[in-house]
């Protein structure tokens, strides 16, 4: 019974990380994006995965709060898609899901992988806004 209880739990918890994800990325806004000279920031996700969660979880915060201590967070512009979307993936050269893509000036400046601490993803952003 206790082993009944804990898959369903863990079904249960594995299908509320999977609702959080969707794809939002888009060439044309990506593309526009930085026409218009903003960080552009692609996260990759795969359903089911924790860390992808966790990862947009906190990118959805620094959207959502739009400033990291004295630092502006709005000339940013977020997506993230299923790394599975092989169209996507390639064009971005992702093998990886919980990749982390920062473009700014029309260049990749910054690349992780399975990195879901806060600190660490605020002061990747927060440098790319020094530069």
């Amino acid at each position: 019974m206790k082993k009944l209880i804990l898959f369903v739990f863990c079904l249960f918890s594995l299908s509320a990380n999977a609702m959080e994800k969707e794809t939002t990325f888009n060439k044309q806004l990506f593309d526009k994006a930085q026409s218009e000279g903003k960080i552009v920031i692609v996260s990759s996700w795969i359903k089911y995965c924790s860390s992808c969660a966790g990862q947009m979880k906190i990118l959805k915060t620094a959207k959502k709060e739009g400033v990291l201590a004295d630092i502006k967070f709005d000339n940013i512009e977020y997506f993230s898609f299923d790394v599975t979307n092989k169209e996507i993936a390639e064009m971005l050269k992702v093998q990886f899901q919980t990749t982390l893509l920062i473009f700014k000036d029309n260049k990749e400046i910054y690349r992780s992988v399975g990195e879901t601490t806060k600190d660490l993803l605020y002061e990747a952003i927060k440098s790319t806004l020094k530069t």
